[in-house]
């Protein structure tokens, strides 16, 4: 009977010391503006839930910060919420057990029925099930100088085809001497050169879809020769700078000074770069911003069909491992709410996944998001499966043989399948 009583009540002591760690729910974050952003909104959400809420700063960089979230992933300890870039490491994290299924949760919430139509699509995971609260929504195009193409005397039209836009490229370097298109390329800028790039293309290919029925990756299709020929193109014809995109941030020279100063006149970006980039958050801000940089939606290949390429923009998730996985739902579930996506619109420029955000008295200030919002519906987007981050990093390793001059397009287009096979098996890729 004694010893019952001790074990009683060393299990009675443990219970209530995961109680006590239950009360405080961590939640990773990085990069200062979205750590700044979520810090925000901690008191609403602490209130809403009764939950006491711990923000913990990760390393900034994405491809950091997934490093570490992966090594204490799979030590069983990390996180209780995090978020991830893209849905490529979404698929990947769900697969490996990592995620706490939220579908009932989702899809019972308040915020479910305010969400757009392609917020909902996106956030079910190729296994049926949602794994995610989607925020925010990324929404990407092309950004152009305006004031400097129109002074130059080259059109501001939208292109209606690849050749069209590289055309564009190619007579503003003739015209002005400066860099004129830039898409994200190479290793070092880790899943940008899918997430700002290679899907941006590949959506409006001949052949927009990498995943087969069966889940084994369409890479050997036209559409992936296709995009890495644009590519080479660019190139080719010198309208990128190349030794930035070799280095450690590759996103800083180009995005942060060579667009602001004028010496960069095309480059895709999303709705971020009017307040982060270029904005009121920016370091380094274009003046009149909203007039100066304007937006062409992505062509097709060859047909003159645009569209704008959507995605959840660092969904949030619970990690399978939370201390009190009930606590870190019930947060989950108050992090859909008009005041997180705003506060995330106001620091990082992402666009609310929910169509009453758009009443806020504080978004609409956010006068740049506000007219980008009618085109998201139109938008369209890239299934993925599990094993996909290992096709982004192969997508890197293709682009950044083109930027040094070790490979063609074809080249490139089988160092991706290469590196695809032999990660995942030669059966992967079909």
């Amino acid at each position: 009977m004694k010893l019952k009583l001790i074990v009683s009540g060393l299990a009675l002591a443990a219970a209530m010391g995961q109680s006590a760690m239950a009360e405080t729910v961590r939640i990773a974050e990085h990069r200062q503006a979205r750590i700044d952003a979520m810090n925000a909104v901690v008191p609403a959400l602490e209130e809403a839930t009764g939950v006491d809420i711990e923000v913990v700063e990760y390393p900034g960089p994405d491809r950091e910060y997934i490093t570490k979230l992966l090594t204490e992933l799979s030590a069983g300890t990390g996180p209780d919420i995090f978020s991830l870039p893209s849905s490529g490491e979404i698929v990947d994290f769900a697969s490996a057990g990592y995620l706490t299924d939220v579908t009932d949760m989702v899809k019972g919430s308040e915020a479910w029925s305010q969400m757009y139509d392609i917020a909902k699509d996106l956030s079910v995971n190729p296994d049926g099930k949602i794994y995610i609260m989607p925020v925010t929504l990324a929404m990407q195009q092309f950004y152009y100088r305006k004031d400097l193409l129109e002074e130059a005397g080259i059109s501001t039209e939208q292109p209606e085809s690849w050749q069209d836009l590289l055309d564009r490229a190619i007579e503003a370097k003739e015209k002005t001497g400066k860099y004129s298109l830039l898409m994200p390329m190479g290793v070092t800028w880790g899943g940008g050169s899918y997430i700002e790039s290679f899907r941006l293309l590949i959506a409006q290919s001949s052949t927009p879809e990498l995943v087969n029925e069966d889940g084994t990756f369409n890479l050997t299709s036209d559409g992936v020769r296709e995009v890495f020929e644009f590519y080479q193109s660019m190139v080719d014809n010198k309208l990128l700078p190349v030794d930035p995109l070799l280095g450690p941030d590759p996103w800083v020279i180009p995005k942060y000074e060579m667009f602001p100063d004028g010496e960069l006149l095309i480059t895709t970006c999303g709705s971020w770069c009017y307040i982060f980039d270029w904005g009121s958050q920016s370091k380094t801000p274009i003046p009149d911003v909203e007039n100066v940089v304007g937006t062409w939606q992505v062509p097709h290949v060859n047909d003159g069909d645009t569209h704008v390429l959507v995605g959840v923009n660092h969904p949030w998730m619970v990690s399978s491992a939370a201390v009190d996985r009930d606590a870190a739902v019930k947060v989950l579930e108050a992090m859909g709410g008009i005041a997180t996506e705003v506060s995330y619109a106001q620091k990082s420029g992402n666009l609310p996944a929910r169509k009453d955000a758009i009443d806020s008295p504080e978004f609409q200030e956010l006068t740049p998001l506000v007219g980008l919002l009618d085109q998201l519906e139109d938008g369209v987007s890239v299934e993925t499966a599990p094993g996909f981050s290992t096709v982004m990093e192969g997508i890197g390793r293709g682009t950044e043989a083109i930027l040094l001059g070790n490979a063609d397009a074809a080249g490139a287009q089988q160092i991706l399948i290469d590196y695809v096979k032999n990660t995942l098996g030669d059966d992967m890729v079909k």
